[in-house]
């Protein structure tokens, strides 16, 4: 057994490779206390492995829990990328789960009749549609997947913008477990990738992870999964609203490369991309543009520079170059977090009530009560530097139904 002395260590360096730039309220306090847990298992795993523990977990500003449950209990939340080598090392950590969800985004010259589009839903819901011989699986009802349907207000500069735009938000679930191409991206749900996969039992729970020509292979299945979503969107649009203007298809949920994951916001691959930038319903959305981030004047103002040079990390974090997808979870009865308890490997968290009556001793996040915020994201990621708002999104309406 890991001496306790040992642990903390380990610990307390996962957390000086946490980079958290959120915002000072409980989804965010729930991810910084939980986060360190992740990459200090990844730490144990490197050094095993014969490699240089320098795991990093950097946040956007909408960072918050994950509601899969076995990411959580792995020490992972939700709004950032994780980091555990240069890109092509053959070594793939299998608990941050990537799923390839993302978000299209599409122009449209008048807005749609919302009756013609539930018709529209029932009916290929109803009928049998294939990509690439893969039965499509529609989940625009499950989770926080949606349909949203937009007017556009510019507020930059774009010549010739489409009056609405949607956006609709989905994965490939079809891929989780095993399927007709063999093993599927979800440890826990594919026989195969199970048997494939190592295991190992570290301090902070047990890590599943890919080495070799293996974790080449899951690679190169990701970015097949990773393109089958991108079409299944594509198809869903095609079949909604026939003629459209496509603005953006990125995914906010998914492996960059061997070694990095986005979870929960979109990767820079460069400055031109529109994303869409999603509130909650009652909100407007936003089309913004990232810019490159993190710039050394915010890197200084968030306070990362001396930690981060001290560590190796600064260019990592100058090249993190990712932005919020959304605003995230916000947990309206909590405060914060008071500490974490760990009893027989199960780590449980004293958080601090908002009515002041005492505290409450939680380990599942899925089934708390929770909100989605508002433009206080959009707010933080203005103020840090990493976006410019090129529209404002104004909600119409929003399709959830089965």
């Amino acid at each position: 057994m890991l001496k306790r002395d040992l642990k903390g260590e380990i610990l307390q360096n996962a957390k000086d490779h946490c980079f958290f730039a959120g915002l000072n309220d409980s989804g965010a306090e729930l991810c910084k206390a939980n986060f360190p847990y992740g990459i200090a298992g990844i730490h144990y795993l490197q050094h095993h492995l014969g490699m240089e523990p320098n795991a990093s977990f950097i946040s956007t500003p909408d960072m918050t829990i994950t509601r899969n449950t076995d990411r959580w209990k792995s020490g992972f939340g939700y709004g950032g990328k994780i980091s555990w080598g240069k890109g092509d090392d053959d070594f793939v950590v299998l608990n941050t789960k990537p799923n390839a969800c993302g978000m299209l985004t599409g122009g449209l010259e008048e807005l749609p009749e919302i009756e013609s589009l539930i018709r529209k839903l029932h009916d290929f819901e109803a009928e049998t549609a294939v990509i690439d011989g893969v039965k499509v699986t529609w989940d625009f009802y499950k989770g926080n997947h949606f349909i949203d349907l937009f007017e556009v207000n510019p507020v930059a500069k774009i010549d010739s913008f489409p009056p609405y735009a949607f956006v609709i938000h989905s994965s490939a679930n079809e891929f989780r477990g095993d399927n007709k191409l063999g093993f599927g991206l979800y440890y826990d749900e594919s026989e195969q990738l199970y048997e494939m996969a190592e295991h190992i039992d570290t301090p902070f729970g047990k890590i599943h992870y890919l080495t070799g020509s293996d974790a080449k292979k899951y690679f190169e299945r990701y970015q097949y999964v990773e393109s089958f979503a991108k079409r299944k969107r594509e198809l869903a649009a095609e079949l909604l609203f026939e003629k459209y203007v496509e603005i953006c298809n990125e995914t906010h949920q998914g492996l960059i490369n061997l070694n990095e994951i986005v979870l929960g916001c979109y990767y820079l691959k460069n400055l031109k991309t529109l994303f869409p930038f999603t509130l909650r319903g009652d909100l407007p959305a936003y089309l913004v543009r990232g810019k490159s981030n993190l710039s050394p004047e915010s890197i200084e103002s968030l306070g990362f520079e001396k930690r981060a040079r001290r560590l190796g990390l600064y260019d990592r974090l100058l090249g993190s170059n990712i932005i919020p997808h959304g605003g995230g979870y916000v947990f309206p009865d909590i405060l914060g977090v008071n500490r974490v308890i760990e009893v027989d490997g199960e780590r449980y968290f004293e958080v601090e009530m908002q009515n002041g009556r005492g505290e409450k001793i939680i380990s599942e996040v899925r089934e708390l009560p929770y909100e989605y915020r508002g433009r206080t994201v959009v707010l933080r990621a203005l103020e840090i530097g990493i976006i410019e708002i090129i529209a404002k999104l104004i909600p119409q309406y929003v399709l959830k139904i089965s």
